[in-house]
């Protein structure tokens, strides 16, 4: 199998499940019971895709995956589509709490789960942990506010496209922090002074 190939297969896993639940829900009737239930499965085989093809499960597409299936299942169960809604808010309120009390005990957890692919100072992994810790807090404040006033389809779309897209773009406006940190890494240090006659 090609690299092509296996990096259109984590595409399928990363993305297949949001993919399947917006085209579920517009192409379906509007109905978010359904839609849910289609999501659900999509993610399962999904994860069985990813394990055959590449041996393991990446915790990334796990995670998220967990999570689709808790909280897809909790509003199947109990028909009621706010736990569903409620998902980004529950989870990035969480993830900010975990970052920027991490920060404030000096405990930076993207160090912890990035640490081996980038080698960056202390003061940059700190500024990353209060950026990230500040951008989950407003998605899980602004997922809140647009479900509370803004109709189920824009939701929908915000949920399955916003979130991502803000993300993505966020990811991106912390390269110039990244690459200064690591041109300064990469720079060999000066020469001893050599004393002159």
């Amino acid at each position: 199998m090609t690299q092509r190939t296996r990096d259109w297969i984590r595409y399928f896993v990363d993305f297949s499940a949001p993919v399947s639940f917006l085209l579920a829900y517009f192409l379906g009737g509007r109905d978010f019971m359904k839609a849910t239930g289609v999501s659900i499965v999509v993610g399962l085989i999904a994860l069985v895709v990813g394990l055959v093809v590449e041996r393991r499960i990446a915790w990334l597409p796990l995670f998220v995956a967990v999570l689709g299936i808790v909280f897809g299942g909790l509003t199947l169960y109990f028909k009621q589509d706010w736990i569903l809604k409620n998902r980004p808010t529950f989870v990035n309120l969480f993830l900010s709490a975990l970052l920027l009390g991490g920060v404030a005990l000096k405990r930076n957890p993207i160090k912890a789960v990035m640490g081996w692919a980038l080698s960056l100072p202390d003061e940059a992994w700190r500024t990353l942990g209060l950026r990230y810790g500040f951008f989950c807090l407003g998605i899980g404040v602004a997922n809140f506010v647009i479900w509370k006033t803004q109709p189920e389809a824009t939701w929908v779309t915000w949920d399955t496209i916003g979130i991502r897209v803000l993300s993505a773009l966020f990811g991106l406006a912390q390269a110039p922090l990244l690459m200064r940190y690591m041109k300064a890494s990469e720079v060999p240090p000066p020469p001893p002074d050599v004393p002159t006659e």
